[in-house]
């Protein structure tokens, strides 16, 4: 059943953070549920299980997940409101990943295993790798979006979205230095990003923007290095 869970999830962060717009996302909120791109959405992740999983005797789990799916967002649209906003992003993905599992061994608790396969292990690797950029980067907009920094920089512009691929870059570097076990990399890799930082932040002289790249910085790197270790435990089982 591994291999099943890892697609499953896989399809999961395919369908939730790299193929659903954003103009899908303010639509939604807007609408609730008569917005047309939620069933979209759900169709769009029922679609990708279907294509990684290629296994029709799997098709009463996967629009069991699928409904569950359409049952969470739904809900989420319904009752989340602008102060908790960032709580029910992070309930609304626990929720599905819980859904998968939960399912799993609901429907197929007499056989749950783990069974060993070839592509288990290179699928780890890709669902880790893949987590690490878009959706660890909606994560900490989600979590930053308690603060506005246009405020804290309105006179220092930098290139559009820099933020963004510099984060996802450093994530995928720690990543690939810890399963590589070069953690002295991940050292030289903060000490250098360090450096870089020092002279904007003692050029503008303010305690707020030093907190909020400190922050995020610890943020980016803690995130990588926990999914490093969550691999490379979950390496030994699959």
């Amino acid at each position: 059943m591994i291999p099943i869970i890892l697609k499953l999830l896989l399809a999961h962060l395919m369908g939730d953070f790299f193929l659903q717009p954003q103009r899908w996302v303010k639509d939604k909120e807007k609408k609730k549920l008569k917005s047309v791109w939620l069933y979209v959405h759900v169709a769009v992740h029922l679609a990708l299980m279907f294509l990684l999983v290629w296994d029709v005797t799997y098709t009463p789990l996967i629009l069991s997940i699928g409904l569950l799916h359409l049952i969470i967002d739904a809900s989420k649209l319904s009752f989340q409101r602008k102060k908790t906003k960032r709580l029910f992003f992070f309930i609304d993905q626990l929720l599905h990943v819980i859904s998968i599992f939960g399912l799993i061994v609901l429907l197929y608790g007499d056989t749950f295993e783990l069974n060993i396969a070839l592509n288990s292990t290179f699928l780890l690797l890709v669902i880790s790798a893949a987590f690490l950029t878009t959706p660890t980067s909606i994560i900490m907009k989600t979590i930053f979006s308690k603060w506005n920094i246009s405020k804290l920089t309105k006179d220092n512009a930098s290139l559009e979205d820099a933020g963004k691929y510099i984060g996802v870059l450093e994530r995928l570097l720690v990543f690939i230095f810890i399963v590589t076990n070069h953690w002295e990399a991940v050292g030289f890799l903060i000490t250098a990003k360090s450096v870089f930082r020092f002279g904007d932040l003692t050029a503008s002289k303010e305690r707020k923007l030093t907190e909020y790249i400190l922050i995020g910085t610890l943020i980016s790197f803690g995130i990588a290095i926990v999914t490093s270790l969550i691999y490379l435990n979950l390496k030994n089982y699959v």
